[in-house]
């Protein structure tokens, strides 16, 4: 059966639960052999309904196929025989023990007669063994604890224990998407359609009157239907579609939204069948258009109308989400103070540099803004409140800013590339900055945004396109070009905006909007105005934030009553998913919160630090950092969530740390060796021989400061050449205070780390390729035989963190099962094959080949999903998409470049340009670019259109 179909039986098992088809559930269960229903199973055999425990269980295994099924049917049918003996039931207990039990003698012939000779006891507890065996319930639930435990370790059940993860009604929403499409392809669609089977394709009857509507010829995302379909059936009704292809989650809030909402109909374009959260199409076919979601059908055929709007296919063949194999613990989150440093003033906005953790911005609420270098806990670069250019202002603002109180900063963000700074203010104004690096922040532009105060501001990449989005006192939220250049303003808000969080999905790109009315909406980048209006809970300030892979939504906020309220909302149905609980006291203000690594929540409130683990209602940890705190601190989280700045009373901040973190700030507190302390006209580099280098003659190598050749000594986007201008440097300074950037010296072995993987000894096979899992946990290594091997850190007291280090011995790892990662190698010359292998971003998958087929390998079984690409031409390197895992780039010893679907089997596109082989592939995993090398020599970049 097919993946896909596969699937569908997921589909009709929940439409058969949620419609309380109980009896044709579990049939379907045992028929499809899919889903191994372990509630069910623990119902009937708490209810010793043995007869059905064994027919649900023979859809799965039987009593021979291995032992841990063996030893299932045998503690089953045991336990009947013993209940039949307690019940004094000797003719049944005779049954039980010939037609049941009896298969069981072949295996083990001393226990089938000792199992005999309980017939003669008058109550078997005279055994031995049997001793401590209580009532029936007590016997039951401690077998079933045996039972369980060896379901899950019998292979035959592995994937089979977990139901998938689906939107409620998923089938119903599937068949609603595809009435909506069947109406889009009406010649004359009416604006309510009368649906009356799912037998039949729909289609709308002929118009009979000059008022019927005209088909529809406008860009489809920018008009709405004048209906969605009313409710199939007499159970739950269908969720309209989205108002643009595959944006799932503004698609649920707009089927769900008030009659307030701007638009309440259901409008389909280029694909509106989801896919997975971790899997975002980047490569797609060429039919795209060039514009998602702003495509216009003008006329079309039916055929050409059929291929644009043809669904994106669903990866749903090789990607897993990574979350349930990640592990983590309270370490993992920045609790230790590292750093407490003295603002001057109160400050009111953080944001960390996107790329380089330890660069902190900070706005104060005296208008100034600073760049924190915190590894050195040196101020970089303050600017403080200046209008560049007062005849460009507004005459309100001009008129302001001689009176009330003085201006503030709102907000401070960094561009997503790093390049750029915005600031909002309290009066009117933004300002943007050009960041080049160390010190060097430039005046980009000014704009007088909003009358009153912007509250928030963002950036965005709506048509690929880096703006800046702000909202304000004025209830406009207000979309801008970096040069100032306004690009869309957006009304509907009935009170001052309070902060706005841009997001896409897919290639959906939208915003969602809190007022303090406690109003959310939501838009799209068009004139059609807010698709959702929805209450916040609390009716105040809100802030809304995604996590970071864009996965879950979050909003954090405060009534006036001054009740705090953190909440996960559900997109698809743009209801509240979850309600954390732990606010103990009533606010005076509003609490600020933020989100990391995709797992934990942070909220300031009570002096204090609040952790929450998402997927838990309740309070994990929390922290005062040694004290200091305001009563409502704020808080930012580097983008890797290693750090965590936090207010302070005293006008300062300080930065919370874990592990990780604590070694970035504490780079120059302690240097490594000695030898970084270098002399200022040269740096000496000496490679000498070691337990862990080749025996050799040691070279020396000495590099000028001046030299073109010597690495640029820039860290976390600070040039210590340009700092050096500010103020003089001595010989003394440089010896004292080594940077992190100087390169040191290796003149000792004591100073090399060597340590040799286990099972890795074999002779008859060398390395070939050697790959770091992403995670940095694991060590997978490649051999000329085709074989892989795995090797994996574990966290202890020995290797806290449990990433990659030579300080500690990994473990080579195997599944229970006992496979090897092996390639097809069949036929190869292994002495001239170019082995390649290449590792998925969330380590699920790896695929390699030696020679031969490319094999496809779970990385949690080492099972073999697939095998493609037979040569010639043989593959010679690969490379996982970042975005999507089906979607690879395979390089061939003939020079080609393949662009490959492994869902549908399906090479999409071939790329040449280079003359031999290929030599090397790597995505970008911010722009739709591919780089390749080749063995002519030569380094090519293909653009995706």
């Amino acid at each position: 059966m097919s993946s896909l179909s596969r699937e569908l039986v997921f589909l009709i098992l929940q439409f058969l639960e949620e419609e309380k088809f109980k009896e044709s559930v579990h049939k379907l269960e045992k028929e499809s052999g899919f889903f191994f229903n372990m509630k069910y199973f623990e119902e009937k055999v708490q209810a010793g309904d043995w007869d059905e425990v064994e027919k649900y269980l023979s859809g799965f295994t039987k009593v021979d196929d291995n032992r841990y099924s063996m030893k299932i049917f045998f503690e089953i049918r045991k336990q009947k025989y013993l209940e039949a003996l307690d019940r004094q039931d000797k003719a049944k207990a005779v049954d039980i023990l010939v037609n049941d039990l009896k298969v069981f003698s072949t295996f083990n012939e001393e226990l089938f007669k000792e199992i005999t000779q309980l017939l003669t006891l008058s109550n078997f507890r005279e055994n031995e063994q049997l001793s401590k065996y209580g009532d029936t319930k007590t016997a039951r639930g401690i077998m079933l604890i045996e039972l369980k435990k060896l379901i899950e370790a019998n292979p035959l059940f592995r994937d089979k224990l977990a139901f998938p993860t689906l939107k409620s009604s998923r089938l119903r929403t599937l068949i609603n998407q595809s009435l909506n499409w069947q109406h889009q392809l009406c010649k004359n669609p009416r604006a309510n359609p009368d649906i009356k089977t799912l037998f039949t394709d729909h289609t709308c009857s002929p118009p009979n009157g000059p008022l019927a509507p005209t088909p529809v010829n406008l860009p489809v995302a920018a008009v709405a239907k004048p209906a969605s379909y009313a409710s199939l059936g007499t159970h739950s009704p269908f969720p309209p579609t989205a108002a643009a292809a595959n944006a799932n989650a503004l698609a649920g809030w707009m089927a769900n939204a008030s009659a307030s909402s701007s638009v309440q109909a259901a409008v389909v374009t280029a694909s509106s069948i989801p896919v997975p959260q971790n899997q975002v199409s980047v490569l797609k076919h060429p039919r795209t258009p060039p514009t998602p979601g702003m495509v216009d059908y003008q006329n079309p055929d039916h055929e050409q109308l059929m291929k644009r709007l043809r669904p994106a296919p669903s990866a749903e063949e090789v990607t897993y989400s990574s979350s349930r194999h990640q592990t983590w613990s309270l370490d993992d989150l920045p609790r230790t103070v590292a750093v407490s440093l003295h603002q001057g003033s109160t400050v009111i906005s953080m944001d960390f540099h996107p790329s380089h953790q330890t660069l902190l911005l900070v706005g104060s609420s005296n208008g100034e803004i600073t760049l924190w270098e915190l590894a050195m806990r040196d101020r970089l670069v303050s600017k403080p409140f200046k209008i560049w250019d007062m005849a460009a202002c507004s005459l309100p603002f001009q008129a302001s800013i001689f009176k009330d109180v003085p201006i503030s900063v709102s907000r401070v963000a960094w561009s997503p590339d790093g390049n750029y700074v915005g600031v909002a203010f309290t009066k009117h104004l933004i300002q943007l900055y050009s960041y080049a690096g160390s010190n060097d922040l430039r005046q980009h532009s000014q704009i007088d945004a909003h009358v009153g105060a912007v509250n928030d501001l963002a950036f965005a990449y709506p048509n690929k396109l880096l703006c800046v989005v702000t909202c304000g006192d004025d209830k406009l939220i207000k979309v801008w070009e970096l040069s100032g250049r306004k690009l869309f303003n957006f009304e509907g808000h009935e009170a001052p905006v309070y902060s706005i969080c841009p997001h896409h999905k897919e290639n959906i790109q939208f915003i969602f909007s809190t007022a303090i009315d406690g109003k959310i909406k939501a838009w799209l980048y068009d004139t059609m105005g807010s698709r959702v209006d929805y209450d916040a809970p609390g009716h105040w300030c809100t802030t809304m934030l995604y996590s970071a892979d864009g996965s879950r939504l979050f909003s954090c906020g405060t009534s006036k009553d001054g009740d705090s309220f953190l909440v996960e909302w559900n997109e698809s149905e743009g209801t509240i998913k979850r309600t954390y609980a732990g606010f103990r006291k009533k606010s005076n203000g509003v609490v600020q919160f933020d989100t990391t690594q995709n797992h934990f929540l942070a909220v300031g409130e009570d002096s204090q630090i609040k952790f929450w683990d998402m997927d838990n209602v309740n309070i994990l940890t929390s922290t005062d950092a040694e004290g200091g705190l305001p009563n409502l601190p704020r808080l930012r989280f580097s983008k890797e969530g290693n750090l965590l700045a936090v207010t302070t009373a005293d006008n300062g901040f300080k930065i919370l740390a874990n592990a990780i973190g604590l070694r970035s700030l504490r780079a120059v507190e302690n240097p490594p060796f000695e030898a970084l302390r270098t002399p200022i006209e040269s740096v000496a580099l000496k490679v000498s021989a070691s337990s862990a280098v080749s025996s050799g003659t040691p070279a020396n190598c000495k590099v000028e400061r001046s030299s073109p050749v010597r690495p640029s000594p820039i860290i976390n986007g600070v040039d210590p050449t340009s700092r050096s201008m500010d103020k003089p440097r001595t010989v003394d300074d440089v010896t004292d205070k080594p940077k992190p950037w100087q390169l040191a010296e290796i003149v000792d072995s004591g100073q090399c780390r060597l340590v040799t993987m286990p099972e890795s000894t074999d002779t008859s096979s060398k390395v070939v390729r050697l790959l770091y899992t992403n995670s940095a946990v694991g060590l997978l290594a490649l051999g000329s035989n085709g074989v892989q091997k795995l090797w994996k850190w574990h966290r202890n007291e020995q290797n806290p963190s449990g990433k990659a280090t030579a300080s500690a011995v990994p473990q080579h790892w195997l599944p229970s099962s006992g496979l090897l990662m092996a390639n097809d190698v069949a036929g190869v010359n292994l002495e001239e094959a170019v082995p390649c292998i290449a590792l998925s971003k969330n380590d699920s998958y790896v695929m390699s080949a030696t020679g031969g087929k490319i094999s496809l390998f779970n990385m949690m079984t080492f099972k073999v999903m697939t095998t493609f690409m037979s040569p010639p031409p043989a593959s010679t390197f690969l490379a996982f998409h970042p975005q999507d895992n089906n979607i690879i780039a395979i390089g061939t010893e003939d020079s080609t470049i393949h662009i490959y679907n492994v869902r549908v089997d399906e090479v999409k596109s071939k790329l040449k340009g280079h003359q031999k082989r290929i030599t090397g592939l790597a995505f970008s995993t911010s722009l739709n670019i591919l780089v390749s090398s080749g063995a002519d020599a030569q380094v090519t970049l293909c653009v995706e259109h």
